[in-house]
């Protein structure tokens, strides 16, 4: 279970102008919010928010409404485009957008096991493809796609340098970004280098209208390359005064919008009951903590993630969504369901995969029908669609676009 939090702030005026940067470019969602009379997509959603892949000020709407509306979006590991195309599958069953993330170990594994990943090239060349297909296909599904890149620590840069490079190609020719987010985990380091990095890719990120996503604390347990397995629980908790003061250095950067994962005792995986102890109203009290140093009045200024969220209780989901969180990331019980799937066919099926020829029905009779390996691979796709299905009713996603 990963319960890291995160949230969108948005800085002052003279920091953050979402007109200003996410409605630069030539990109149709982003000049979507300038067109009063646009007929809208989505009947219960901005008129910004179109179905296929969202970036710039129509992300910043989404999230805003969710944030007024009382739901999260799941945010999904995925490591190939079976799973991929299982979280869009799953958002037009239950009606609401979703979020796909790729980490850097996803990326290589979706460009091949095999592929040559000197210098990272086949991390970035995974993830750049996968996201290609997303933008081809997503608005199929008839619903809003987010893609996000999940954690990159400080020895994985080069890996995020590169993704950098293909939003500037991409936007270069079609106006708008590649990716939606990105993520960087410098929680391992000092505060003021990780903020000082992050303000660095911020910069680079705000010209191109993508959301930057910081971590402060680290989360326990390990998850795709990212090992805390040792790590003092002190670290676990991140505390408001953190925050305030990377919101202070990044607000600095013109146009910057950003997410930050905040720790509460959050731990990678899933674990039995007691052996966790997570500290969600850490969320509501740095929602305090803001109101009083902004003096808006605005009691949940910040939209927060719940970074991860496998084997969470309803309850501190539920008591997270209250204190404005707008996104809840889940990978450990996506994967269970996938495989699950698997698990399930090869039972149901079992006497029919034994051989090429030869089953129940006769000894000479085919068994291609069984072995296909679109038909193992679908009943995971449907498997790990309905396990996100049940996340969204946890969210209160469901039946959020009309």
């Amino acid at each position: 279970m990963k319960l890291s939090t995160a949230f969108l702030m948005l800085a002052p005026a003279a920091a953050f102008t979402p007109g200003a940067n996410f409605n630069r470019g030539v990109s149709p969602l982003s000049m979507a919010t300038e067109a009063a009379t646009e007929t809208k997509a989505f009947a219960k959603l901005p008129a910004s928010v179109k179905p296929g892949v969202v970036t710039g000020q129509a992300l910043v709407d989404l999230l805003d409404h969710a944030k007024e509306a009382g739901f999260a979006i799941p945010g999904v590991n995925v490591v190939g485009h079976s799973s991929i195309n299982s979280c869009m599958e799953a958002a037009k069953k239950y009606g609401g957008p979703i979020i796909v993330t790729f980490s850097k170990g996803g990326g290589f594994f979706i460009a091949g096991k095999a592929a040559d990943d000197t210098d990272d090239q086949a991390s970035i060349a995974g993830c750049v493809s996968a996201a290609k297909h997303v933008h081809e296909v997503a608005a199929l599904y008839g619903v809003p796609v987010i893609l996000h890149t999940d954690h990159c620590q400080k020895a994985w840069l080069p890996w995020m340098d590169g993704l950098v490079k293909a939003n500037e190609e991409f936007y270069k020719e079609k106006g708008y970004p590649l990716f939606s987010s990105h993520m960087l985990d410098l929680s391992e380091e000092p505060l003021e280098e990780n903020i000082g990095i992050c303000k660095e890719y911020m910069e680079k990120f705000a010209k191109l209208d993508i959301l930057l996503e910081f971590e402060l604390g680290v989360t326990g347990g390990e998850e795709d390359g990212v090992d805390n397995t040792d790590i003092d629980n002190d670290r676990l908790y991140t505390q408001p005064e953190e925050v305030w003061y990377a919101y202070e250095q990044l607000s600095q950067v013109p146009n910057a919008a950003f997410t930050c994962a905040a720790s509460f005792g959050n731990v990678h995986g899933v674990y039995a009951p007691g052996n966790v102890d997570l500290q969600p109203v850490i969320l509501h009290n740095t929602q305090k903590y803001f109101a009083e140093k902004l003096g808006d009045g605005n009691d949940k200024a910040m939209k927060f993630v719940f970074h991860g969220g496998s084997g969470s209780s309803v309850k501190d989901i539920q008591y997270a969504i209250e204190a404005g969180v707008i996104k809840m990331n889940i990978d450990t019980d996506t994967q269970w369901a996938f495989w699950d799937g698997i698990r399930a066919y090869e039972a149901k099926h079992h006497d029919y995969l034994q051989g090429q020829i030869g089953n129940p029905d006769g000894d000479d009779k085919p068994n291609k029908k069984y072995y296909d390996p679109r038909m193992s691979l679908r009943a995971a796709e449907e498997s790990m669609a309905a396990r996100l299905c049940k996340a969204a009713e946890d969210l209160k996603c469901v039946n959020v676009l009309n």
